[in-house]
């Protein structure tokens, strides 16, 4: 089978059987698809999804799929050579795989073996083995041959037949492609290969039988060496490329951007140092770099207020010009008035703060009687002790989301001064007295509150306004709860709950007028934000920033709520970027560090490799190289 015959159509033909098993990754399991990132680790499957199966709506009629489309058999007479037929998998090499590879196993080469596994362009005809039209590629196991783009083969390796595994592998940084039989590396096969390949495998006779893997199960020849080979070639040519300046201009260049970077952090002591070291000057002034680093220091540790104040007094008018930057630092003062460490509610120092653990038994609870414990949702409601004197401000706070969804016309704005407890959905309900502590428990209710999708919150699953799978709960005064199903039966059945501890942390560090400086500071944001929106128009960010900030007094546990990550240290450095930029910005000095921008545009300039279809962008990682 060396010469096959003449193509006789240039259409394609697609096979009108759809009828093979959905493809999905989910079949690949955990480990292949941690196989699958390691092997490839610069792909983005958003943008070019791995092939992961052979596609039902790109083959020809006489092939037949099976076991989740990794399978193929031959279901024609084989008579003739206009009875073979092909397939491609669900989706082209992506560029940024650097060196692709994929296995075909022959379960039985069926009567005469007549098969080829390569790989061929989108539109190439399916009813012909691979290699033998334009953009085709195929190894061919009756013969051995090789088949480039035409229907005369070439001499390349043995045959093979039922047991063997054949190997494809693609170079995308060389452009060539190879073959592997049972593990073995018989030589490059193919060069100059165009993008966008399909791997495809084709059969022609009764019996043919073939199981694919595409990293899904350890492959048989160890591409991992040959992967390692090729990243160490590319970071080479990366480390040894020919600088087009003199030596000493670009060491002068790269002393420049590393002082830049370390005056734009802040890093004073040491840029004084390392400009010293390097025979360079200021651009900016001693004064002003310890300003800024005094000012991010306040940011970094959370004492957000003073840290508004400092930038008022040493650059005056600079918030006042860029409003929502100072609505951005005013949320993140509110979560850290939450979090207690906001010189607001906590004007000591914060190095040395001690916390009591201490342990209480836990109310009992009340539970459907026709329902297990487990089956119970939770939306995330709880309760906050909050004293009757602010009842009003939770209102105020409890209504924030009404406005934000749009509805701020003069009714509701009013309806907001007066007070009111109900607003549309957003409600404070009373639960439970102590005349002893003379507190009041509250409910707050908030569809926007509880129920809005975020990236931070693991499931969105969280119902609002108290209903639970169909039931309205309500808590009783004896701390029980009452289950109210949709036809308005009552069911109900005490339970007890063991003991547990105390969170060690509370909001506003456990103080009582700290917690109503954090209200009265709410109130005050929440009237920017009408502000702002009147003033600039809607803007989704700002609105976002202050649900997820008011998101935080629907919690008793803020810390361990879905949206307590905005408590975590590390949410301060946005806000710490943003701020450092506006004050160089104030005084005439770039934004971002040229370093910065210059790793920037490399990691740009790697995507747009991937895009060009550059193969070395796989072995070209950023990261790696910076370390």
């Amino acid at each position: 089978m060396a010469t096959s015959p003449p193509n006789t159509s240039n259409t394609v033909v697609v096979s009108p059987d759809c009828s093979g098993a959905k493809t999905s990754s989910s079949h690949f399991g955990k480990q292949g698809e941690e196989r699958l990132k390691n092997l490839y680790p610069m792909v983005d499957e958003n943008d070019t999804p791995l092939p992961r199966s052979w596609n039902s709506k790109d083959k020809f009629t006489n092939l037949g799929l099976s076991q989740n489309n990794i399978r193929v058999h031959y279901k024609g007479h084989g008579k003739t050579h206009k009875d073979a037929a092909s397939v491609r998998a669900t989706h082209p090499i992506p560029a940024s795989c650097g060196l692709y590879y994929f296995e075909v196993k022959i379960v039985s080469k069926g009567r005469d073996g007549y098969m080829g596994v390569g790989l061929s362009a989108q539109g190439v005809n399916m009813n012909r083995l691979p290699g033998w039209d334009k953009h085709s590629y195929g190894y061919h196991g009756d013969d051995g041959h090789s088949f480039c783009s035409s229907g005369t083969g070439q001499p390349y390796g043995p045959t093979f037949t039922t047991g063997d595994v054949i190997g494809c592998g693609v170079d995308l940084v060389h452009n060539k492609c190879f073959y592997t039989k049972n593990g073995t590396h018989l030589g490059t096969a193919f060069t100059d290969l165009p993008p966008n390949l399909f791997p495809t495998v084709g059969l022609q006779t009764p019996g043919e039988v073939v199981d694919a893997n595409f990293g899904q199960w350890p492959f048989v020849f160890k591409i991992e060496e040959m992967m390692k080979e090729l990243r160490n070639q590319t970071q080479t040519t990366i480390q040894s490329y020919p600088f087009s300046y003199p030596y000493s201009q670009c060491q002068t260049n790269f002393h420049k951007m590393v002082s830049t970077y370390l005056v734009h952090q802040g890093f004073c002591a040491t840029a004084e140092a390392f400009i010293s070291q390097t025979d360079q000057s200021f651009e900016e002034e001693i004064t002003s770099i310890k300003n800024r680093q005094k000012i991010l220091k306040l940011v970094s540790t959370g004492r957000m207020g003073e840290a508004i104040e400092m930038t008022n007094k040493l650059y005056p008018g600079l918030l006042e010009s860029n409003r929502n930057l100072l609505f951005k630092l005013k949320c993140r003062q509110f979560v850290e008035m939450v979090n207690g460490t906001d010189s607001e509610v906590a004007p000591y120092s914060h190095e040395n703060i001690e916390v009591q653990t201490t342990n209480r038994p836990s109310p009992k609870r009340t539970l459907p009687s026709n329902r297990s414990p487990t089956s119970i949702q939770t939306n995330g409601i709880k309760c906050q002790k909050l004293s009757n004197s602010l009842t009003s401000e939770i209102n105020e706070m409890n209504s924030v989301n009404l406005i934000l969804n749009g509805s701020s016309d003069a009714t509701t704005i009013k309806t907001i001064k007066n007070g009111n407890s109900k607003l549309n959905d957003y409600s404070i309900e009373k639960m439970d007295c102590n005349e002893d502590s003379q507190t009041t428990d509250y409910i707050m209710t908030s569809e926007s509150i509880n129920g809005h999708h975020n990236n931070h919150y693991p499931d969105g699953d969280y119902s609002s306004n108290g209903y639970h799978n169909g039931h309205s709960c309500e808590n009783l005064s004896n701390g029980n709860s009452r289950i109210i199903s949709n036809n308005g039966n009552e069911e109900s059945m005490e339970i007890d709950q063991p003991e547990f501890h105390q969170p060690t942390k509370k909001v506003c560090g456990g103080s009582k007028p700290g917690v109503e400086k954090m209200l009265e500071f709410g109130r005050e944001l929440f009237l920017l934000s009408l502000q702002l929106r009147q003033e600039l128009g809607r803007n989704e960010t700002n609105k976002k920033m202050l649900q997820d900030a008011f998101s935080l007094l629907a919690y008793s546990n803020p810390w361990n709520s879905p949206v307590g990550w905005q408590l975590e240290s590390s949410q301060r450095d946005s806000v710490c970027a943003a701020l450092n930029s506006a004050i160089l910005e104030s005084s005439n000095l770039p934004r971002r560090p040229p370093l910065e921008m210059t790793v920037g545009h490399a990691y740009e300039l790697v995507k747009l490799m991937a895009a060009s279809s550059m193969g070395a962008c796989a072995f070209t990682n950023i990261d790696e190289l910076l370390k």
